[in-house]
């Protein structure tokens, strides 16, 4: 079988930004510059447009300074215009190589958005081709709206293709710019460009708006694209760009043929850190890095599992820098659960395992969420036996919050019979206490495990007196895990949530 390489170009810098709501900080997209380079392995990224803005020109300056130093700067591309050579000096100013060049993919578009002839935009798109390669920046060129352009004036498109393959550009980029194609359509409109044009560097840049992205991607690929244009979570304007995981996953799962250096195990990784630095979270239900995707909730699929692993697929969770989960609830079984004990080094004989089992299922029945590091509570209620002993006690604290003041809390706990009081200030109450217990813990010699994760769930078309279930996720060196407070009060639910933790660590 014949094997080809081809090209991973990352816009989640640029197109992934055109979400409603995200903007990138100079700092957060250097960070994320350089992973996707050096960690992910993609082959190229797309990092911003040109004439932004005075703090988009100091974040491009500060990736091209980067990237010159670690010889990545033919690996960094930046949208540009036909606007007289504006952008050029933009670009000579931001210290960038690449001009993905932007011009008009439908007789439509051009017609009546910019209001001229093939011939006119034709001659404006040589200049700056020309007036770039005199300045040392190398040229792409986009054709925006090239999937209508297909639909309704392919000539207009031929003509165009006609003009560019004649020209000194390095790629030319074909967007489904409204995400409007049928995987279909993408696969025979590549395939007859490619064909015709089979010395051309062509990239396929696909939208989700019909949820069809990667579908498309598989098709452009059969078709003989040379490069694909993908985005971190989907993200991108309206629903969204082909998402990388996901297409990555497709790619080296269902082309043989097709070789990336994509580097798996760093998706989930990466894709954590953009809905960090965005605040849009990931879908739990969303393939690859959702946090539901690795997890049975069925007994008879954990049960399958534990024969033969009979509901495993090729996606396997270690792939990607990730383990597979079982979820205790109302549809757990006895394999669930003992998949879960296994984890904790907990062994329950059979009327025991029955016993849990029913209360686990009660809990679910009433909606409430039980995760494994419940399960050493839930075993000590149920059975009435000391498997979980309370060692660490937190007996009293006062929380203050006043206008003008840091908060504060003044905390009394009891570690395994030995009371200490601490006070301490902080950005916010729960934050103070979180301080308050530091210092305790300091002077036990002991450090705390690390707060990762923090999340609030409040039940839908709740009052004010609802109950506050907080999760609050922590990191030691060797695992994390995640523990659990219901309160009335949302401070007060993230302290039951803390003393859990304290006593399993």
């Amino acid at each position: 079988m014949k094997t080809r390489t081809i090209e991973i170009m990352d816009t989640t810098l640029r197109d992934g930004e055109q979400t409603s709501g995200v903007s990138f900080s100079a700092s957060e997209k250097l960070t994320l510059a350089k992973l996707l380079l050096e960690e992910l392995k993609v082959d190229r990224i797309e990092v911003a447009s040109a004439r932004v803005s005075e703090g988009e020109l100091q974040a491009v300056k500060n990736i091209t300074d980067w990237a010159a130093a670690e010889g990545y700067i033919s690996k960094v591309e930046v949208l540009t215009f036909v606007d007289n050579g504006v952008s050029l000096k933009w670009m000579q100013e931001a210290g960038a190589k690449v001009q993905n060049l932007l011009t008009k993919g439908s007789l439509n578009h051009l017609t009546h958005q910019l209001k001229k002839t093939p011939e006119q935009h034709f001659t404006e798109i040589e200049k700056v081709v020309l007036e770039g390669n005199k300045l040392g920046i190398d040229t792409n060129v986009y054709l925006e709206d090239w999937s209508n352009g297909m639909r309704s004036s392919k000539d207009y498109v031929f003509q165009f293709l006609d003009f560019l393959t004649e020209q000194p550009i390095k790629r030319i980029l074909l967007p489904d710019t409204l995400g409007i194609l049928t995987h279909t359509e993408t696969g025979s409109f590549l395939k007859e460009i490619i064909e015709r044009y089979p010395n051309t560097h062509f990239d396929f840049h696909g939208h989700n708006d019909y949820d069809l992205s990667v579908a498309n991607v598989m098709e452009a690929l059969k078709a003989g694209v040379h490069g694909l244009h993908l985005t971190v979570n989907g993200m991108g304007e309206r629903a969204g760009n082909a998402p990388l995981a996901s297409a990555v996953a497709v790619i080296n799962d269902f082309l043989p043929e097709i070789k990336i250096g994509v580097k798996e195990s760093s998706l989930y990784k990466v894709s954590k850190l953009v809905s960090a630095f965005t605040g849009f979270g990931i879908p739990d239900n969303k393939p690859i890095v959702g946090d539901n995707v690795f997890t049975q909730t069925a007994g008879i699929h954990a049960d399958g599992d534990s024969k033969k692993n009979l509901y495993f697929n090729d996606l396997l969770p270690e792939r990607f820098g990730r383990k597979r989960k079982y979820a205790l609830g109302k549809t757990s079984g006895k394999a669930n659960i003992q998949k879960n004990l296994q984890e904790l080094g907990l062994t329950l004989n059979d009327d025991e395992l029955k016993k849990v089992t029913e209360r686990i299922i009660e809990l679910g029945d009433k909606k409430e969420r039980v995760t494994k590091d419940d399960l050493p509570y839930i075993i000590s209620d149920v059975l009435d036996n000391k498997l979980h002993q309370q060692r660490v006690f937190v007996k009293s604290y006062v929380l203050t919050h006043s206008k003008g003041l840091k908060p504060s809390t003044t905390l009394s706990i009891e570690i395994e019979g030995k009371t200490y009081e601490e006070h301490a200030q902080g950005d916010g109450q729960f934050d103070a206490f979180i301080n308050a217990l530091k210092k305790v813990y300091k002077k036990e010699g002991r450090e705390l495990p690390k707060l990762v994760d923090y999340a609030v769930r409040i039940p839908p078309g709740s009052n004010s007196d609802a109950l506050c279930e907080t999760l609050i996720t922590w990191q030691t060196k060797d695992k994390d895990f995640t523990t659990r407070g219901l309160d009335s009060d949302q401070t007060v639910s993230a302290i039951k949530a803390t003393e859990k933790m304290l006593n399993l660590v």
